[in-house]
C-alpha cells in the first residue's frame, strides 16, 4: 500500500512539473512575436490565395484581396476573444488546463463552423440596415469592408486589454457606423438596434440569475449537506440530466439551426427524452464514482468535471457555427458583388469562405486565446467544478429562455455575466473571512477593534471589482466606438478616392 502510495505521489509530481514546464512555455509563446509571425503568414497565405484563385477584374482585385486579408484578420480576432468565454470556466475551476482548453475548443469550433455554419449567410449583421435601391453597388462594398475592419480592429484592442466583449456587437457596431456614414440615418432600422442595446442589460442579468439559482441549489442540496456521497448520487444525476435536457434544445434551437429546423414539438420531444436518457445512464455511472470517493467536498466537485467538459465542448460548436458569420458574412456579402450587379438580402456561403472562418477561429484561439482565457476563468472570481458547471448550463438555458421570448442576447454577455452571479451569490452566502471566526477561537479586542475588523471583513469582496466596470464598460462602448471607427474608415476611404 505504501509503495503504490509513493509511486502515484511520483507520477503526480511529475505530472505537476511537466505542466508547469509546458505552462511556462506556452507563457512565453503568447507573448513574444511568434503568434503574431503566424498570424501575419496566415493572413499572407490566404491574400495570395484569393488574388490567384479568383478571376477577378484588374480594377477590383485589390478590394478583393483586402476584403479576404480582413475577413481571415476578423475570424482571428473572434478565436482570440469570444472563445475564452466558453472555456474559461472550466479552466478556472482546474477542471481541464488552459492547454487543454485549447485544442478542445480549437477543433469544436472548427467543426460547428464548418459542419453546421450554414450554406447561405445573410449580407448584412443583424439585418440592422436596410440597403435596398437606397446604396449603390461599390458603395455597399465600402461600408462592409470598412464596418469588418473596425469590427476586427475594436476585438483586437478589447483583447489586448483583457475585456472579453461581444464579437457580434462589434460588427453590428461596424455596419451601423458605415451605414449611416454611406447613406445617411434612415439606412438603419432602429428597432432592431433598440433590441440589441437592451440585451447589454438583458444579457448578463439573466445569465447572472440562472447561474447564481443552480449554484445556490447544488450548494444546498449537496454540498452544504452532511452525507454528501449520498446527496451526489441523488441530485448529480437529475443534474447532469438537466444540462442534456437543455443542450439538446440548445443544439437543436441555436446550434444547428442553420442545416435543421426542427419544429417546437420536436425540440420539446428531443429535450424531454434526452433528460430521462441521460438521468438512466448517468446515475449508475455516478453512483460508482462517488463510492470511490470520500465525503470531502473537494472529492464530490470531481463528479462535474466530464459534464462540464462535455458542456463546454458543446458551447464552442454552437458558438463556431453562429459566430463565424461575423467574420465570414460580410466578406460573403462583398465577394458577392462581384458577381451579381445587386446587393442580395442572402448571399451563398462558398466552402472556401467558411474553411478561412473556421481556420482563422481555431488559429486565433491557439494563438492569442490563452491569455483571456485566465482572465475570465481566473481574475474575475474564484472557480471550481461546480460553479464552472452552473456557468455552462446558465448559458444554455439562457439562450433557450431569450430566444423563446424573442430577445436579442449575447453569449459573450451571458457568459461573463453568469461568472458574476456566482461571484456575488458566494459573496453573499459565504463570510470571506470565516478563518479568523474558526471555532473555538477567542476574540479579545475591544469594541472599537471589532469594529474595525467588520469594516475590514465588509470591504473584502469575493469578485474583483476593477473588472466588472472595465468589462461593463466595454460592453457600452462596443457598438458606438465599432460605429464610429467604421465611419471614420468608409469616410477616409471616400476622401482618399478608393474605388471600391
Amino acid at each position: 500500500m505504501k509503495k503504490a502510495y509513493l509511486e502515484n505521489s511520483g507520477r503526480y509530481i511529475n505530472d505537476l512539473l511537466r505542466f508547469d514546464y509546458f505552462s511556462k512555455n506556452a507563457n512565453l509563446f503568447s507573448n513574444g512575436f511568434i503568434p503574431l509571425g503566424i498570424g501575419t503568414v496566415f493572413l499572407c497565405v490566404i491574400g495570395i490565395f484569393g488574388f490567384y484563385r479568383f478571376n477577378i477584374p484588374n480594377e477590383n482585385l485589390i478590394i478583393f484581396v483586402s476584403a479576404v486579408v480582413i475577413g481571415g484578420y476578423m475570424a482571428l480576432n473572434i478565436g482570440a476573444n469570444d472563445v475564452a468565454n466558453n472555456m474559461g470556466p472550466a479552466v478556472g475551476g482546474k477542471v481541464i488546463s488552459v492547454a487543454s482548453a485549447v485544442i478542445i475548443a480549437a477543433i469544436c469550433e472548427s467543426a460547428g463552423a464548418l459542419l453546421a455554419g450554414g450554406d447561405v449567410v445573410q449580407t448584412v449583421a443583424k439585418g440592422i440596415i436596410n440597403p435596398g435601391d437606397n446604396i449603390e453597388v461599390h458603395d455597399f462594398r465600402g461600408l462592409m469592408l470598412s464596418a469588418l475592419l473596425a469590427a476586427a480592429l475594436w476585438v483586437n484592442l478589447a483583447t489586448y486589454l483583457n475585456a472579453p466583449v461581444s464579437t457580434t456587437h462589434s460588427i453590428v457596431g461596424g455596419v451601423l457606423g458605415a451605414g449611416i456614414a454611406a447613406a445617411g440615418f434612415g439606412l438603419v432600422n432602429w428597432i432592431t438596434m433598440s433590441k440589441i442595446a437592451a440585451s447589454w442589460v438583458i444579457s448578463p442579468v439573466f445569465g447572472g440569475i440562472v447561474a447564481a439559482t443552480l449554484l445556490f441549489f447544488i450548494k444546498s442540496k449537496i454540498v452544504n449537506v452532511s452525507d454528501r456521497k449520498k446527496a451526489a448520487q441523488k441530485w448529480v444525476p437529475i443534474l447532469i440530466a438537466l444540462m442534456a435536457s437543455a443542450f439538446v434544445a440548445y443544439m437543436a434551437m441555436k446550434g444547428l439551426k442553420k442545416i435543421w429546423q426542427p419544429s417546437d414539438t420536436q425540440v420539446i420531444f428531443y429535450s424531454v427524452t434526452a433528460f430521462f436518457l441521460a438521468w438512466l445512464f448517468s446515475k449508475p455511472f455516478i453512483k460508482r464514482r462517488a463510492e470511490k470517493l470520500s465525503n470531502n467536498k473537494k472529492q464530490i466537485y470531481t463528479l462535474f468535471n466530464l459534464p462540464l467538459v462535455i458542456g463546454v465542448s458543446l458551447l464552442c460548436f454552437a458558438h463556431g457555427a453562429n459566430d463565424v458569420a461575423n467574420a465570414v458574412g460580410p466578406l460573403a456579402a462583398i465577394v458577392s458583388t462581384f458577381t451579381s450587379a445587386s446587393v442580395e438580402s442572402k448571399v451563398t456561403l462558398p466552402f472556401w469562405i467558411m474553411f478561412i472562418g473556421a481556420s482563422g477561429l481555431a488559429l486565433g484561439l491557439l494563438l492569442f486565446g490563452p491569455k483571456l482565457i485566465n482572465t475570465v476563468g481566473e481574475k474575475i472570481t474564484k472557480l471550481n467544478a461546480p460553479r464552472a458547471y452552473c456557468v455552462a448550463l446558465a448559458s444554455a438555458i439562457t439562450v433557450l429562455i431569450a430566444t423563446t421570448l424573442g430577445l436579442p442576447v449575447s453569449s459573450t454577455h451571458i457568459a461573463i455575466g453568469a461568472i458574476f452571479g456566482v461571484g456575488f451569490l458566494r459573496e453573499f452566502l459565504e463570510n470571506p473571512d470565516k478563518k479568523r471566526l474558526r471555532p473555538g477561537h477567542k476574540l479579545n479586542h475591544s469594541a472599537s477593534e471589532s469594529f474595525k475588523n467588520v469594516n475590514l471583513r465588509l470591504r473584502r469582496k469575493l469578485v474583483r471589482r476593477k473588472f466588472v466596470i472595465s468589462i461593463g464598460a466595454a460592453w457600452v462602448i462596443t457598438v458606438p466606438a465599432s460605429a464610429i471607427l467604421a465611419a471614420f474608415l468608409f469616410f477616409s476611404s471616400q476622401h482618399l478616392g478608393v474605388n471600391f
